[in-house]
């Protein structure tokens, strides 16, 4: 076989694939599919009942807290303080300012530390160290006072605070009085025919 009868061969191979080729880019051109519409009706999406929220655990209130509160525990507890707080008459400040004698005192009184913008403010509005004032700072510095240079992430155990503040209320030379409990169970008044039945016995605030 000679070259010019391979050469005509190769031309028809060729020109059958162009063809082949050049009817199928016709044939999807002409019958290019569509997509299908959506069948029926949509169903409305279910709606999500929202999570129960989690149960929170109940505080006793503050006063309750501070009479049944330890002074040893928190005194304790006032060691994990001390890396940034002085809590001796006459000390010198920490990292955060002295400690001695503040509760019941005005909000940054101590005029030889740099307190925060935030606390200034609360300051110059005329606000004190209360009880109420300690107790949510110590749980949430940041949250009770947005803008606070206390690092302190809070302690979250209500009993413990109360310990705290109770110790911290003793370091003065007149401690102020502790706030009194006007939240408690009279178990003198039970109505007639509600009393407990023999063998159960109300609880009692010690």
């Amino acid at each position: 076989m000679n070259s010019f009868e391979l050469n005509k061969i190769m031309g028809a191979v060729f020109g059958v694939l162009l063809v082949v080729v050049g009817l199928g880019v016709i044939a999807g051109m002409l019958f290019e599919p569509r997509p299908a519409g959506i069948a029926g009706y949509a169903l409305p999406e279910a709606e999500v009942a929202d999570a129960p929220a989690a149960d929170v655990p109940m505080e006793d209130p503050l006063p309750i807290r501070l009479a049944n509160a330890s002074l040893e525990r928190g005194e304790a507890a006032v060691r994990a303080c001390s890396s940034c707080h002085n809590f001796v008459q006459g000390g010198p400040n920490g990292i955060g300012p002295n400690l001695w004698d503040v509760v019941m005192q005005e909000k940054g009184n101590n005029p030889g530390f740099g307190y925060s913008s935030a606390l200034q403010e609360r300051a110059a509005a005329g606000e004190i160290w209360d009880f109420e004032a300690l107790d949510g700072f110590i749980a949430a510095p940041r949250q009770y006072m947005p803008g606070t240079s206390m690092a302190y992430a809070g302690l979250r155990n209500a009993q413990e605070r109360a310990n705290l503040i109770l110790y911290m209320s003793s370091l003065s030379d007149n401690p102020p009085p502790l706030p009194e409990a006007t939240e408690q169970v009279d178990t003198e008044a039970a109505v007639e025919g509600d009393a407990a039945p023999e063998g159960d016995t109300a609880p009692a605030v010690q």
